[in-house]
């Protein structure tokens, strides 16, 4: 499915914006307006009601009747994960993009990643984000643009944590329809940081990647404060996503990031061990399991966390023997 730009005179490729939507009927509108909004017409929005038991089912179907751009999937429930493989199944369009349905997306957010792939040559475009409460996004203007390549590209998944997420997520780029259909990459059922788990494996198939250094997306929090979430054994998810990681690496030549994988195995085992406080059901469990996979990680990486400074391998071994004396160590160097 294709139209005509009449100002160029070139035929412009149907793309598939896909949304995955569960309980967020306050929401949902400011979302999808933001898509029909788009300076980029040709457009397929894809609503995945994923069993909501809300008004967003009702939503979703009013939306299809007033503009034929939109198709609704209802489903039963199947996570994020299930509803956004569910919507690439369906997709028609040569490109895909995730958006969530708290989110929002400046008007031209569809077109300038568009445009970023047709100039760049990559199949994976991507902008930054910035963190919104309902606001209008600031328009921004201009067209600077960064290319990633092989190893350099898997290294910004490690990068200072802001950045990091801007690759790491799966909402805020477009991507070429092939890079699902050909390698059968889908987001895993059943987990939470399904992103952690995919988005390198798309990029190993993509092989580079263009950075529009522009906030196109709006990434909705609704609270001003800081963001606690309580601690659960599903956390641990995460952990196994990057184990999955380290063995992708290790299997297709990225031998050169395991330092850095490793190290953010072992940081992340410190950080949720803290976070089990003892109101976490099965605290006591957790943070003994905690302290064995970061022994588990020293031992299987030490070939390449002896490359981290020493400070941090001393770190690591002061947790394994007493996490109380490293925290004491730690706040007491945070103070000085």
């Amino acid at each position: 499915m294709e139209r005509t730009d009449n100002s160029s005179g070139q035929t412009a490729p149907l793309i598939s914006v896909i949304v995955p939507v569960y309980q967020v009927e306050r929401w949902l509108p400011r979302c999808v307006d933001s898509l029909l909004a788009q300076t980029y017409e040709n457009l397929e929005i894809i609503l995945v009601d994923d069993g909501s038991h809300d008004g967003c089912s009702g939503i979703c179907d009013d939306y299809a009747a007033r503009d034929g751009r939109v198709r609704v999937i209802h489903q039963e429930n199947r996570g994020l994960s299930g509803a956004r493989n569910s919507g690439i199944e369906t997709a028609a369009g040569e490109y895909l993009a995730f958006v969530d349905s708290d989110d929002y997306i400046a008007p031209d957010f569809i077109e300038a990643l568009y445009e970023l792939i047709q100039k760049s040559g990559c199949a994976i475009s991507q902008c930054r984000f910035a963190r919104v409460r309902g606001e209008a996004l600031k328009d921004e203007a201009g067209d600077a643009y960064r290319v990633y390549r092989g190893a350099c590209l898997m290294e910004q998944l490690y990068g200072p944590e802001e950045d990091a997420t801007y690759f790491v997520v799966a909402w805020n780029k477009l991507y070429r329809r092939e890079l699902f259909v050909e390698t059968g990459i889908r987001y895993p059922l059943g987990r939470i940081h399904e992103d952690e788990a995919t988005t390198y494996r798309l990029f190993h198939a993509a092989g580079k990647l263009a950075f529009l250094d522009r906030a196109l997306y709006g990434y909705f929090t609704e609270n001003t404060g800081s963001i606690t979430s309580v601690f659960s054994r599903r956390r641990l998810q995460w952990l196994s996503a990057h184990e999955e990681r380290i063995a992708f690496f290790r299997e297709n030549g990225y031998e050169k990031l395991l330092p850095a994988a490793y190290r953010k195995l072992c940081d992340a085992c410190i950080t949720f061990y803290f976070r089990c406080t003892e109101d976490v059901e099965e605290a006591e469990t957790l943070r003994r399991e905690l302290k064995s996979r970061l022994v588990g990680y020293r031992r299987e990486g030490a070939a390449w966390i002896r490359d981290l400074p020493l400070r941090t391998r001393f770190g690591y071994r002061l947790f394994s023997v007493s996490p109380k004396l490293y925290r004491q160590i730690l706040s007491r160097i945070q103070e000085i």
